[in-house]
Parts: C-alpha cells; sequence; structure tokens
C-alpha cells in the first residue's frame, strides 16, 4: 500500500521530506511525498534534498520517481537497507548536516557500519554548522544508544563550499530516553574561521564570553579554529549540555556580533530550563518515533518544524506524541509502543 505524505502541511518544510523518506527506508513501507515545500519561495526539491534522496535511494537500491530539482512530488519505493561505504557530493555549499538528518536514522538500521564520505557546506545559513552535529547533536543521538563517529577534514562555508565530513556508524539498538532535566556544567564552544585574519575568531570567542557571563553563565573552554580551507567565512557554536547556540560570519557583520548573537541564543535557551534547545528537538522527533520504549524531552519551545515532524511520524508509525507547555518550556513524550 503507498502512504501519501502532504508536504504542506504545518510549515512546509524540507523536514516533512527528510523524515518521510528516513520512515519509508526503515520500515521498508512505500510513500509518495506531494506538495513538497509548498509554501517556500522556490517550491519542489532543492538540489540538497535531491542528494539526501539520492543516498537513501542507493542504501535501500530503492525506486523513485519524480527525483529532479524543482519536482513537487516524490514516490519512493525502498528495498532492504544495505551497510557499506558512500560518497555524497552535496554541490557547492548545499548543508551536509541537513542531509545527515535524513540519511542518519537510515544507517541506524542497517545491518551493517556504514561510512558516510561527504563533501559541501558545513557552515551554512538554515542549518546546523558541523560544531553543533558534533557536540550537541550526536551526544543527544549517542542518549538513544546510536553509535556514531565523525571527523571534519575541511570546512565549508558559502558559496565555495567544498566541506569534507566523514560519519561511521554502527548497528544500533534505539532506547526510550528522558531527557527532560537541563545537562552540562560550563558553557563550551568553537569559534571557526577559513580564510580570515586570526582576530576574527578571538573577537568572535571574546564577545560571547563576555555577553555570557555578564548573564551569570559559567563559561569553560572556547576553542579557535583557525583554517585556510577552500571557503572563506567564519562561524560560533556554544553550547551547554544539549543546549546550544550558533552564528554566521557575514560580510560587513563585526565579529562581536557574531559572537552575542550567538550567546544570546544559547542564554534563551537555557533560561527557559529545558533539557534542549528548540532545533535539537526538531532532529530528535524520529527518533523518539522510532526507540524501544516511551521517550521524553523538555524543550525551549515548539518549532513549526517540530509540530511538522510530529504530524509525520504519527501519521506513518502510529507512535502517539504529547505535547505540554510547563513554565517557558515544553515537554514533548512520545508513547511506550515501539514503531513496527
Amino acid at each position: 500500500m503507498l502512504l501519501t505524505v502532504d508536504g504542506s502541511v504545518g510549515e512546509g518544510g524540507g523536514q516533512i521530506l527528510r523524515t518521510a523518506i528516513a520512515l519509508s527506508a526503515i520500515m521498508q513501507k512505500a510513500v509518495r511525498i506531494v506538495n513538497i515545500r509548498k509554501s517556500r519561495p522556490r517550491p519542489g526539491l532543492g538540489i540538497q534534498h535531491v542528494k539526501s534522496i539520492e543516498i537513501a535511494r542507493d542504501m535501500t537500491d530503492a525506486s523513485v520517481e519524480g527525483l529532479r530539482h524543482g519536482s513537487t512530488e516524490v514516490t519512493f519505493h525502498p528495498g532492504p537497507i544495505k551497510p557499506g561505504n558512500y560518497t555524497i557530493n552535496m554541490g557547492t555549499a548545499g548543508s551536509i548536516t541537513l542531509a545527515l538528518q535524513s540519511i542518519l536514522p537510515i544507517a541506524a538500521y542497517a545491518p551493517g557500519p556504514v561510512t558516510l564520505d561527504m563533501t559541501g557546506g558545513t557552515d551554512v545559513k538554515w542549518a546546523p554548522p558541523y560544531d553543533y552535529f558534533h557536540s550537541v547533536t550526536m551526544p543527544a543521538l549517542a542518549r538513544f544508544g546510536f553509535h556514531i563517529e565523525s571527523s571534519l577534514l575541511a570546512r565549508g562555508f558559502f558559496p565555495a563550499g567544498n566541506g569534507h565530513v566523514i560519519v561511521r556508524t554502527s548497528p544500533s539498538a534505539l532506547q526510550g530516553i528522558d531527557l527532560t532535566e537541563p545537562c552540562g556544567i560550563a558553557v563550551e564552544g568553537v569559534s571557526a574561521s577559513s580564510h580570515l585574519p586570526s582576530h576574527v575568531c578571538e573577537r568572535q570567542a571574546k564577545a560571547a564570553v563576555e555577553y555570557l557571563r555578564s548573564q551569570g553563565y559559567d563559561v569553560g573552554d572556547i576553542q579557535l579554529d583557525i583554517r585556510n580551507d577552500t571557503s572563506l567565512g567564519s562561524s560560533i557554536t556554544l553550547y551547554k549540555g544539549l543546549a546550544g547556540g550558533i552564528a554566521l560570519g557575514e560580510r560587513g557583520k563585526p565579529a562581536e556580533k557574531v559572537g552575542r548573537e550567538a550567546a544570546s541564543q544559547l542564554a534563551g535557551a537555557l533560561k527557559s530550563g529545558a533539557a534542549v534547545d528548540a532545533h535539537l528537538a526538531d532532529q530528535l522527533i524520529i527518533y523518539m518515533a522510532l526507540s524501544e520504549g516511551e521517550s521524553s524531552i523538555s524543550a525551549s519551545r515548539l518549532t513549526d518544524h517540530t509540530a511538522a515532524g510530529i504530524r509525520v511520524v504519527e501519521q506513518m508509525t502510529g507512535r502517539k506524541f504529547e505535547i505540554k507547555r510547563i513554565d517557558e518550556k515544553t515537554l514533548i513524550r512520545s508513547s511506550g509502543t515501539r514503531a513496527e
């Protein structure tokens, strides 16, 4: 039976597509996604969406219809998930971390190790930077029992891209989690740049530290990652436990403003008293739906992305979610019945 998912529901963005393709591959159920990114200025599949589906296709020997740039409808008929080595070139600065949101859940259910050799954007707009993936997303997924290793070989900023990341996974039995209480002792982070003077990284980090301390937060090690990779740009990622704040440098934007932006974002998440920030919650919904047993997380807020993800996993897996607003945070709980 072919299941149809409406890609225009809720925020109508790429999260619906990524979640539907991953669940289709894992559950071995064909899916048709219609009205893809209908609410966006440029509806349909972007290049990075095409690349993500291509890898899901290769990992499952899937039959795919409508897989082209700009397509607003895709049909995905998966076969069994295969372990192995996969090479992905996102093209210029297409986001590596967004592609991983679709690919990693599939890799968790491969019967053997998976290696993903990925080229593209590591620090680009509208996507979590690599440092967030490595220091916030990966530790959260480890709580489910998902075994992941990653290494950053080169950074990729917009527009040149050419970042290089290698991710390795092992077969994992996902278990339910309780992430309702904040964790972490002090704020840590990475201030990064490529083809820029070293003082850019230093000023980003200094401004972030000053802001956070003025708000009463302890700050530990903020690493400086100064590179001369192919692309030019800067970023800063800050985190305490499983809550993060991120900002990207831009032409004409002072480094101090970049640092304060990331620090303010993190401080807002921490002030809520939630265990995870709103953007991490987006990424955890699919794992909550697939894991054995009940899962609970507290998020700083419920985004449209998260709400859309919940709708898709409820439709495709039958798993039910409960959402409650408690003080300044949102409690999200999945039922204890594992998706089959």
